[in-house]
C-alpha cells in the first residue's frame, strides 16, 4: 500500500495509525504548495486524486481511498489486534466515529481553510479562533473526565487525528494555554514511539 502525504498535513493521522498498527506503507510526498500538485516521483497528483488533496491511500489492488476518517478506519480494521478502532457494530465504534466526525467538522474545517489563508481577513480568522476555542474547551473537559485518551485508557485512531489537527495550533496562533488537559494529551501522544516515528519519517520536528 502507498500513502500520498504532505508533511504535517492531515495525512499525518493515517501515517500514525499505520505505524501504531505495524502496517508497512510506501510513502510518496506531494507538494501541495504548488499548482499543479506534483508527487516526489514527478507525477501529476490530479491523476491519482482529482480532489487534489491528501491523504490518499492506494491499496495493493490499485484502489485509491480518500478522506482521512475513512482511511484511518480502513487501516485500523486491517490490524484489529492493535485496538486502534472498536469493533464494527458496537456502540463503542459509534462513539469512536462520532469523535472522528467531531474532529473533522468542528476542528479540521475551522483551522483549514480559515487560518491557512490570511486573505480571508482578520475578522474571519478571529471568528474561527473563537469557535475553535469553544470546541477545544469541550475536548479539554472530556479529557479531564476520561483521560488519557478520547475513548478512555486506549489510544485510538481518533487520538491520532485530534493530535494532528490540534498540532496546527502552533503556527495558526491558536492559544492552547487555557486547556491543560489537552496540552497534556498532546505531550502524551507526541511522546509515543510510533507517533515520533511517523513525524520523523515526514521530517517533522518532534519534542526532545
Amino acid at each position: 500500500m502507498k500513502l500520498y502525504y504532505a508533511p504535517g498535513a492531515c495525512s499525518l493521522s493515517p501515517h500514525i495509525v499505520a505505524e501504531e498498527a505495524g502496517i508497512s506503507l510506501d510513502l510518496e510526498r506531494v507538494d501541495i504548495l504548488k499548482l499543479p500538485h506534483v508527487t516526489e516521483a514527478g507525477v501529476d497528483f490530479a491523476s491519482i486524486s482529482p480532489r487534489g488533496y491528501v491523504p490518499v491511500l492506494v491499496l495493493d489492488d490499485g484502489t485509491a481511498l480518500t478522506e482521512g476518517t475513512a482511511i484511518v478506519q480502513c487501516l485500523a480494521d486491517l490490524a484489529p489486534e492493535a485496538g486502534l478502532a472498536p469493533l464494527s457494530g458496537t456502540l463503542d465504534r459509534t462513539r469512536f466515529q462520532a469523535w472522528l466526525n467531531f474532529v473533522a467538522t468542528e476542528l479540521h474545517k475551522a483551522y483549514s481553510p480559515w487560518l491557512f489563508h490570511p486573505e480571508v481577513g482578520e475578522q474571519a480568522q478571529s471568528y474561527a479562533r473563537e469557535k475553535i476555542a469553544e470546541r477545544l474547551a469541550f475536548v479539554d473537559a472530556h479529557l479531564r473526565a476520561k483521560r488519557p485518551y478520547l475513548m478512555g485508557e486506549r489510544f485510538t485512531a481518533a487520538d491520532a487525528y485530534l493530535f494532528t489537527i490540534v498540532g496546527w495550533s502552533a503556527f495558526t496562533n491558536v492559544d492552547l494555554s487555557p486547556f491543560p488537559n489537552l496540552r497534556a494529551f498532546m505531550d502524551r501522544v507526541g511522546a509515543r514511539p510510533k507517533v515520533r516515528a511517523a513525524m520523523q519519517a515526514e521530517r517533522m520536528k518532534t519534542a526532545a
